[in-house]
């Protein structure tokens, strides 16, 4: 069980047999809970410096019932879950403090805002359609201790709409860029700014956007130095990986 194999550890320590470094090793990787249906990572904070996520489709909510309250055994507080339902978060609110956003399938349990880092993340979308993918990422940022700026509906198809907010783009510390289509934002904003660049293709577009492939390509094959992409509709992965690159930078604690 985790809590013996703790207590083992600790008292190699405590007998000098293990010193305060390899011990420190030995409990990033402890024993997991085991819940039958899922084995829950509580060590995930110390070896990753954030707890686990529950990705929340394709799970019921019995399940990530369980999973929670196995959660917040350890971790009191900003339990991420992602792509959530509807029908599944009206359970959880019945038994938890949840904190639902409909548009982004995001549910929080127990919020607390925080900031553990110093610099500001910018999530960006060429247009209106592409803002449940963005505020995807933006929430998750958020939940990770981020200032987040948002700037929605700033495609090229009307470039001076991004061009006015030139200034927050110069002083990021790192843009998400959320666009489906052709995915030209991403290479435009990597064009203009200094920071990285995670470039989130979606699957908004007619036909030959082949749900989102076509997109996917093109911030792949972005001429724009410093531009890195991740899966398509996939804001969680950018929102985690923006939160990762910024508290790089200097953390406020």
């Amino acid at each position: 069980m985790e809590s013996q194999h703790m207590l083992s550890v600790l008292k190699q320590v405590q007998d000098g047999t293990l010193d305060i470094h390899t011990a420190y090793e030995k409990l990033k990787i402890s024993p997991f809970e085991d819940l039958g249906y899922a084995k829950i990572d509580h060590h995930r904070k110390i070896r990753q410096g954030t707890p686990e996520v529950i990705y929340g489709a394709g799970k019921t909510a019995g399940q990530m019932e369980g999973i929670i309250r196995s959660l917040l055994s350890h971790c009191p507080k900003n339990i991420l879950i992602t792509r959530l339902s509807e029908e599944s978060a009206s359970y959880l609110a019945e038994r938890f403090s949840l904190t639902y956003d409909k548009l982004s399938h995001i549910g929080i349990i127990n919020r607390t805002e925080l900031l553990t880092a110093s610099g500001t993340i910018i999530v960006a979308t060429g247009g209106t359609s592409d803002i449940p993918v963005a505020e995807e990422a933006a929430l998750t940022a958020e939940v990770l201790g981020n200032k987040v700026e948002r700037l929605y509906d700033v495609g090229v198809s009307g470039i001076h709409r991004l061009l006015s907010h030139i200034d927050s783009i110069s002083t990021a510390t790192v843009i998400v860029a959320v666009a489906g289509m052709e995915g030209a934002l991403a290479s435009v904003i990597g064009g203009l700014s200094d920071c990285p660049v995670i470039a989130v293709p979606t699957s908004v577009g007619y036909g030959a956007n082949f749900q989102g492939l076509s997109a996917l390509l093109s911030m792949l094959n972005s001429c724009a130095s410093g531009v890195s992409v991740v899966n398509i509709d996939n804001g969680f992965g950018a929102g985690y990986l923006a939160s990762m690159i910024n508290h790089i930078g200097g953390n406020e604690e």
